[in-house]
């Protein structure tokens, strides 16, 4: 396993290099940037975390710009924005954590043969009646829409861009790319969406801001069913939070996953592993609550067992779910966080309820 490195010592190393990195960026040959810079730091960023991506260029005539990406992913983000912070302050470098947003007349994008810009992307919003809180989008392409992954990718670049990296990974809840043809409703330019998007999330906020969730006598379930393989899955789920009437006060779901091996128990942990995943769990469960988040239950089948949990926020549990993940090699464990203001993903469950 590689050594670890924290986030002082990333920087103590940079440090004792970055004479020879901003000569490298200030020339602009991209290719000894890719060589002698992006490789001498992949390595040493892995070592804090996986899941950092960079970019970099002169913001001024004197001045290189790093700027560090989550490429989307929420679960980094706050390691990003932690590293940034930690570092020092230094003639000719601007450190920047996520995509900044940019003015729209400075964004435009070149694909191949697409380009897109504020001049052929709009919008327009999706009401849904049984989710009201969900922002759901649709965005529209004036041109050819024939090539429907790459009309997607390139608004996505071009959001990307626009929004700022963070706005657009938390500000949408759902979103599709369309041709022009295909359009339902009235197009906004898209020039309008920041406000959209302020104007949604300030009325959000407001509805939501002081919604806590009383603490209530926790009611658990076990659930069983049998998987496709014939293997058995057994969950023990809090039925009750699952009918909790203000879900999107908690938009933030949080899946836990370790695989460990129950081949000689059909799927499911043995004692062992049984007991020390448990301890694991408790111990998480305890942290998270005093931190805000709810637990909402587990699920064991097929050699994995995943913990699930909702919250305001995602990047406290992603510095929790990071911590167990490192101090638990003997077991593969995996995690994500995404938003999910209606629970939709224990639709399941909630037939149950």
């Amino acid at each position: 396993m590689d050594e670890k490195l924290d986030y002082k010592g990333f920087w103590n190393w940079f440090l004792t290099k970055e004479e020879n990195f901003y000569q490298i960026v200030a020339i602009g040959d991209q290719e000894a940037i890719e060589k002698d810079f992006f490789d001498s730091i992949a390595p040493m960023l892995s070592q804090i975390n996986a899941g950092y991506y960079f970019l970099t260029g002169m913001c001024d005539d004197s001045t290189v710009e790093l700027v560090l990406t989550a490429d989307g992913e929420v679960r980094n983000i706050v390691f990003i924005e932690e590293l940034i912070a930690a570092a020092p302050t230094l003639d000719h470098w601007k450190f920047t954590a996520l995509k900044p947003e940019k003015n729209i007349d400075n964004v435009g994008v070149e694909m191949g043969d697409y380009s897109f810009s504020k001049d052929n992307i709009f919008f327009y919003s999706k009401e849904q009646e049984e989710y009201p809180d969900e922002i759901d989008l649709v965005f529209v392409y004036d041109g050819n829409a024939e090539n429907k992954d790459a009309i997607t990718t390139g608004v996505c670049i071009f959001l990307d861009s626009f929004l700022g990296e963070l706005n657009f990974a938390t500000q949408i809840d759902t979103f599709i790319v369309i041709g022009k043809n295909q359009a339902q409703q009235e197009l906004v330019p898209i020039e309008k969406l920041k406000d959209f998007l302020l104007w949604r999330e300030t009325e959000f906020t407001e509805k939501y801001k002081s919604v806590k969730r009383e603490d209530v006598e926790e009611e658990f379930s076990i659930l069983r069913a049998t998987l496709d393989n014939e293997r058995p899955l057994i969950a023990c789920m809090n039925l009750p939070l699952l009918n909790y009437d203000a879900k999107a006060s908690y938009p933030w779901i949080s899946v836990l996953k370790f695989h460990y091996n129950g081949d000689e128990n059909d799927g499911l942990p043995e004692k062992e592993d049984f007991e020390k995943l448990s301890d694991i769990e408790d111990k998480a469960i305890e942290d998270l609550k005093e931190k805000g988040y709810l637990y909402i239950g587990r699920e064991s089948a097929d050699n994995i067992k995943e913990s699930y949990f909702a919250g305001k926020d995602f990047r406290q549990i992603s510095k929790v779910f990071k911590t167990i993940k490192d101090n638990n090699p003997e077991y593969k464990i995996s995690f994500r966080i995404f938003k999910d203001k209606y629970w939709q993903y224990f639709k399941y469950y909630n037939n149950a309820v």
